[in-house]
């Protein structure tokens, strides 16, 4: 039987308190959003990813609705990550040409007026997949470098998706968070320009950027439910690697909400959960998982929390969750076999997360007061964001097909 004591929580009592100390969400505001809503629809690829309604599911697990935004869509990229790499692009050059972002469309940035202007840029990143493939995507739209920097163990195919970018990559035999200090040397000595998520003292600007351009996806969202007719949600659950995602939808819904807000709990792999350990060390600052990372959640597998995304997290995030990987695995096999009348969602290791652990904490009694911290009946409406498709085909099909990581 699966052993349930692996999963670990912690709720935060200050969440819901109103004190001066807590951080500001400064770096989103209505013009914002507006700015990168925009700057994403100009792009010839974009779509509004899909909003799935899982009907049956809710009935089954005993509550109002479950959503799950589906960003297997994105830029025909299979992950989210490509919004956030592009937006931070997009702001680099308009700086670098003293404009607004709100002055360059996509297809101005590809111009060869532009390229002229701005000559040759190498852009550099480390990453599990996701993110360097987005850069390097929208390095080769703009026709710039991309080097790209992966840590061990990461998948062949992710790196190979990434190289039919255009991108120079390559599997380093260190772990993320070394492989990141390694691309921002890189970028030191060869004059490149770091385009990494992850944020830490003196390089925040950037991964600011990053965050403000995952906004799109959570701004769609809501739209989509509003116009779903059934009530905008009451939880939201994420998942978070360094936290810059989970920072940035963290932040949107403190800015548009308040204290009204949905309430929301941060999903992490247990060998990689530093926004689960920083909480737990109870000093507001962010702490470190070392060494290697071996979970089947490559795009989580991040030992150092990002200062901005973790500012934001220790102030408005309800709860925190650290899991084992068989959570994620279920949810992959839930999501791609769904019961009759609901979508089918394919949905890769670090985008089923949020969906294992809530249907655990709704179908496990041991796990029942987890439920209960957050106040889940049958009056919840619950959003989930898959981040991300199989990017790495044959590593979904041994955990659909051959039951990899099953829990029994």
């Amino acid at each position: 039987m699966r052993d349930l004591t692996e999963i670990k929580y912690i709720p935060n009592e200050n969440a819901r308190k109103a004190h001066k100390e807590k951080t500001p969400i400064d770096f989103i505001d209505r013009e914002e959003i507006k700015k990168i809503r925009n700057f994403h629809k100009s792009f010839p690829e974009y779509k509004v990813t899909p909003l799935h309604s899982l009907n049956e599911l809710s009935k089954k697990l005993g509550v109002s609705n479950i959503w799950v935004k589906d960003e297997s869509y994105r830029f025909g990229l299979n992950a989210f990550k490509g919004l956030g790499g592009s937006y931070a692009v997009g702001k680099y050059i308009a700086e670098k040409l003293n404009v607004d972002i709100s002055e360059l469309s996509f297809e101005k940035l590809r111009s060869k007026e532009i390229k002229e202007k701005l000559g040759d840029i190498t852009f550099v990143t480390a990453t599990d997949g996701n993110h360097g493939r987005g850069i390097a995507w929208a390095a080769n739209q703009l026709g710039q470098k991309s080097v790209i920097f992966m840590p061990k163990g990461s998948s062949e195919i992710r790196l190979n998706n990434i190289r039919k970018e255009g991108a120079e990559a390559s599997i380093t035999d260190l772990n993320y968070d070394d492989a990141v200090r390694l691309a921002n040397k890189y970028a030191d000595e060869h004059n490149g320009v770091m385009i990494q998520d992850s944020a830490w003292d003196g390089y925040e600007k950037i991964p600011t950027w990053i965050m403000q351009g995952y906004l799109t996806l959570v701004d769609e969202a809501l739209e989509q439910i509003k116009a779903d007719g059934k009530g905008r949600p009451t939880h939201v659950f994420l998942q978070a690697g360094v936290g810059s995602f989970a920072g940035a939808v963290q932040g949107y819904l403190a800015y548009l909400f308040g204290e009204d807000r949905p309430i929301t709990a941060i999903v992490e792999p247990n060998e990689a959960a530093c926004i689960y350990k920083s909480a737990k060390a109870n000093d507001g600052k962010p702490h470190a998982v070392t060494g290697f990372m071996p979970t089947i959640m490559a795009g989580l597998a991040c030992g150092e929390p990002s200062t901005v995304g973790w500012k934001v997290l220790k102030d408005y995030s309800d709860m925190y969750i650290s899991c084992p990987d068989y959570v994620t695995a279920r949810a992959m096999r839930m999501l791609g076999n769904p019961l009759e009348g609901d979508p089918k969602v394919i949905s890769g290791e670090s985008g089923a997360v949020g969906m294992g652990i809530l249907s655990l904490i709704l179908e496990e009694n041991d796990l029942k007061e987890i439920a209960e911290k957050l106040n889940i009946n049958e009056d919840s409406r619950i959003l989930i964001i898959s981040t991300e498709g199989d990017t790495d085909p044959d590593n979904y099909r041994k955990v659909v097909w051959d039951g990899k990581y099953a829990s029994i």
